[in-house]
């Protein structure tokens, strides 16, 4: 595999970004048979498929929860191992502590995610720009963000999922009402307020994922599937995203909920589902020889 973390200049952000990118390079070689080069590690025959000009490859972006950064997913799951098993490739953007918002203080993360970075990642390396080969997948603060993206784009991506999204973007609008004049954010997360502004100017407002919701329901667009997972041991983070699943499922979206016993806020879970996800829930094609 490859792990690439490179660095540039992001126009929608106004400063300089990380972006993780995960290439599946073990499944592809150049050495060909007859051809008389001998690779310094050769263990039999080479079955693997030549890489070759204008191959493409189905590209999952991976979004991080609140306090991480694009290096963590990778850090603390096996998800690179279960991206080669798959044949796909990974990107994860440092979102910050952002909730993937164009942000009230004046960042337009929401921009940068869904418009900018596909542009960049697609020109500057071997991403399909095919929608049915492209899909979100964030957890906790970043759950939320996918669900935002698939919502504001969703002509970029065939599957969004959303691993306990807890915290940010919700489309139950009550909710987040309540959460935003609650005492835990005003005062002990203050960029959460910071972030989406007043409660009373939510509602219509592009931070209202529910508009956003019957908005795309209205356009006719083909919509992402989604699926939806909590732990059964996550709280009211777990309550809020059943709510979320419930929600998506009445409005008449695709959408299967998932609930795993015993599971908790934590990276054990999330390693759990991000190899599920790469191996059952996303259409991948899989074989090499496909790219």
């Amino acid at each position: 595999m490859a792990y690439l973390r490179f660095n540039y200049r992001s126009e929608a952000l106004g400063k300089y970004i990380d972006v993780s990118v995960v290439l599946p390079m073990e499944n592809y070689s150049y050495y060909k048979e007859g051809s008389g080069f001998q690779p310094r590690i050769h263990l039999g025959p080479n079955t693997k498929p030549m890489y070759h000009d204008g191959m493409k490859f189905q590209t999952v972006y991976l979004i991080h929860g609140g306090g991480d950064d694009d290096s963590l997913p990778y850090r603390l799951t096996s998800v690179e191992r279960y991206a080669v098993a798959n044949n796909v490739m990974l990107v994860t953007p440092d979102i910050s502590n952002s909730f993937g918002a164009d942000t009230e203080y004046g960042v337009d993360y929401s921009l940068f995610l869904t418009e900018e970075l596909p542009v960049v990642i697609q020109s500057m390396f071997p991403s399909s720009q095919a929608r049915e080969d492209n899909f979100i997948i964030g957890f906790a603060m970043g759950g939320n963000a996918a669900l935002h993206a698939a919502m504001r784009r969703p002509s970029r991506y065939a599957v969004c999922i959303d691993m306990s999204g807890g915290i940010g973007y919700t489309l139950d609008i009550e909710q987040f009402k309540a959460e935003i004049n609650g005492e835990h954010f005003s005062k002990d997360f203050y960029l959460h307020n910071a972030t989406f502004g007043p409660a009373d100017k939510i509602e219509g407002s592009r931070h209202d994922l529910r508009y956003m919701a019957k908005d795309l329901l209205e356009s006719g667009l083909a919509a992402p599937k989604f699926y939806v997972l909590a732990g059964s041991e996550e709280g009211f983070i777990g309550a809020r995203v059943k709510r979320d699943a419930e929600l998506l499922a009445e409005m008449g979206f695709d959408v299967t909920y998932v609930e795993e016993p015993g599971g908790k806020h934590d990276f054990d879970l999330w390693d759990k589902y991000l190899r599920i996800a790469l191996s059952e829930w996303l259409p991948l094609r899989r074989d090499p020889a496909a790219v």
